[in-house]
């Protein structure tokens, strides 16, 4: 059985993405035959050895933030080490710490990206080390609740930050006709005070938008099954999960123009819209709520794309990274 450490920079609790991801790759490494152990990037490598066994395979899910665990394995034992790509690592710590972040791609044996567009910001000479890995997700239950009619919602799903331009489908919706439907619900928690004041004036200030901060999961799945789209106007991502969920979802997605969607959704998606374009995204909103034939075809494009996010494609492709790292034929 082979032993595999999985090292994430979110701690047992959070419900930031690297920890759900963490999570359901160790199921998904247990169902093919793995035992798997979670860690910090502050764990001393001594923990990774429960019963005096070192690990046989590093997973290290961040570049940047899981360097020191990534050099202190190469240091200490003599295994494959796996590191997976995150939107900040390939988007920013990649020109602002580029010392790190080089040093984590030279020292990994496999790269693990979570979007098809990823070799257009990775240099080349790390494109044969890479392998990518879908994120997986579940249909909704069908007894959910579906959208109502008095308002036509629009979900925004993810944390408060600078690099989701967590505000941007709020500022879309100020200032629209009484006549509008149009209303923005957003989910997850603030990453600082600051963007918990940003998002609680306004509130105070657009009758159109609700922020109902960090919900547990079911919560959220709920929220997806009353929506009528779900906008993602991040300006950076690694391959966001609530793509995945969309898409299994057959939950109609604005995304903006970034390699972390079109590397998810296809480059031929019709929902897409200019980063950072208020107006844009608006007039995509707009249309959507004013033309039903427009909703269901980025809904028809969304569910085309479900097949790549199932919990079996996600094994399988896993199995492949183990298989690239010599550990299984």
């Amino acid at each position: 059985m082979l032993k595999v450490t999985l090292v994430t920079p979110a701690g047992r609790g959070s419900r930031a993405g690297n920890r759900t991801t963490a999570t359901r790759w160790a199921r998904r490494l247990r169902e093919l035959g793995c035992r798997v152990h979670l860690a910090v990037p502050e764990d001393a490598p001594s923990t990774w050895c429960p019963g005096g066994r070192p690990p046989d395979l590093l997973f290290a899910l961040h570049a940047w933030r899981s360097h020191a665990a990534i050099r202190a394995c190469r240091e200490t034992f003599a295994c494959p080490v796996v590191v997976v790509l995150t939107g900040t690592d390939v988007y920013r710590f990649q020109h602002s710490h580029p010392e790190v972040v080089l040093d984590s791609l030279v020292s990994a044996d496999v790269l693990v990206g979570l979007h098809d567009c990823l070799e257009e910001d990775l240099p080349a000479r790390f494109h044969p080390r890479l392998r990518v890995v879908h994120q997986s997700a579940l249909p909704l239950p069908s007894r959910a609740a579906g959208p109502g009619e008095r308002t036509f919602d629009v979900l925004v799903a993810g944390h408060l930050r600078e690099e989701k331009d967590s505000l941007r489908a709020a500022l879309a919706v100020r200032d629209l006709p009484p006549a509008s439907r149009l209303r923005v619900v957003q989910l997850g928690g603030a990453h600082g005070l600051d963007w918990a004041r940003a998002a609680r004036d306004e509130m105070a200030r657009n009758p159109r938008y609700r922020w109902l901060g960090d919900l547990p999961r079911w919560r959220v799945r709920q929220w997806m099954a009353r929506a009528r789209l779900m906008v993602i106007s991040s300006r950076m991502e690694g391959g966001a999960n609530v793509v995945s969920e969309a898409c299994v979802a057959g939950l109609p997605v604005i995304a903006s123009d970034i390699p972390g969607n079109r590397g998810l959704l296809g480059e031929d998606y019709p929902g897409y819209f200019p980063v950072g374009d208020t107006e844009a995204l608006r007039a995509c909103l707009r249309r959507a709520e004013r033309e039903p034939a427009f909703v269901e075809q980025l809904r028809r494009h969304v569910q085309a794309r479900a097949p790549l996010f199932t919990p079996a494609a996600e094994r399988e492709a896993l199995a492949g990274v183990l298989a690239a790292c010599q550990l299984v034929s």
